[in-house]
């Protein structure tokens, strides 16, 4: 088992064999992660990787028109449901 050494800095070699092994290289992100007694370094993901189809819907995507058509008639349904009359409990208003 390679050993190293924890420089005045924190800074830590990880062993050549190892970076090629993982396809690490220089700039790439790490996570640290403290595990019991242990440390472990994870290569980080992009913010991009990490909430990738975070917002995906249940079912494929639409296209640009039919996303527009949906759009559109779910607007219309707020309006029209908007634009009923609605009974009241009793008139809001200022008082005088």
């Amino acid at each position: 088992m390679p050993r190293t050494v924890i420089t005045r800095k924190g800074q830590v070699t990880i062993p050549a064999e190892y970076r090629q092994a993982l396809g690490l290289s220089e700039g790439d992100r790490m996570d640290v992660v403290l595990d019991g007694n242990a440390v472990r370094l994870v290569r980080a993901e992009s913010v991009a990787a990490r909430t990738a189809g975070m917002l995906a819907g249940p079912g494929p995507a639409l296209a640009a028109r039919a996303l527009r058509v949906a759009a559109e008639e779910a607007i219309a349904k707020e309006v029209e449901e908007r634009s009923r009359p609605r009974p009241h409990a009793g008139k809001k208003g200022r008082r005088r």
